[in-house]
């Protein structure tokens, strides 16, 4: 009954492991389908979306320094308490702009429990900068030779040997 499968050719996935600051595996992966031809489209997206966030935080900041402060019910005032949920929300937005081109929980994976903050941001962006990005600008050279010397004219495959 060997007849009745079909054999799938070779994944081109990225899986990088996630481990400890001790090297230790915390058993999660980061997988990217490298002939995914949207994923740099993703990452244009996120760098995009990150930037308008990072603009809305600015905004509140501005607006919540202008207005007037009262003191709050309780430790902090008024306005330090609308700058704290200004921020969490800015977090939120910030784990959704970055899952969409890590994947399913992507920052959650990378954090390892940890909670989010501006260190953990520029930890996330350093892995992507230097982790991630190579191995995509590789593969984006990759996918294009594929489309030249699959779909290009006969000129432009002459151009490519």
């Amino acid at each position: 009954m060997k007849d009745n499968y079909i054999q799938l050719n070779k994944d081109d996935r990225l899986k990088l492991e996630i481990v400890t600051d001790k090297g230790e595996s915390t058993g999660e992966y980061l997988v990217f389908d490298l002939e995914d031809i949207e994923l740099p489209l993703r990452l244009q997206k996120m760098f995009e979306d990150n930037k308008k966030n990072i603009q809305w935080i600015k905004n509140q900041e501005v607006m919540i320094n202008k207005r007037e402060d009262v003191k709050g019910k309780k430790l902090l005032s008024k306005n330090e308490e609308d700058l704290i949920k200004a921020v969490n929300e800015f977090f939120d937005k910030e784990i959704e702009i970055y899952n969409q081109f890590l994947g399913e929980n992507g920052v959650q994976k990378l954090l390892n429990g940890r909670p989010m903050g501006w260190t953990r941001l520029k930890e996330i962006d350093e892995i992507i900068e230097k982790c991630i990005m190579p191995k995509l600008k590789i593969n984006k050279d990759k996918i294009m030779d594929k489309i030249k010397t699959t779909y290009g004219s006969k000129d432009s495959k002459e151009e490519l040997k």
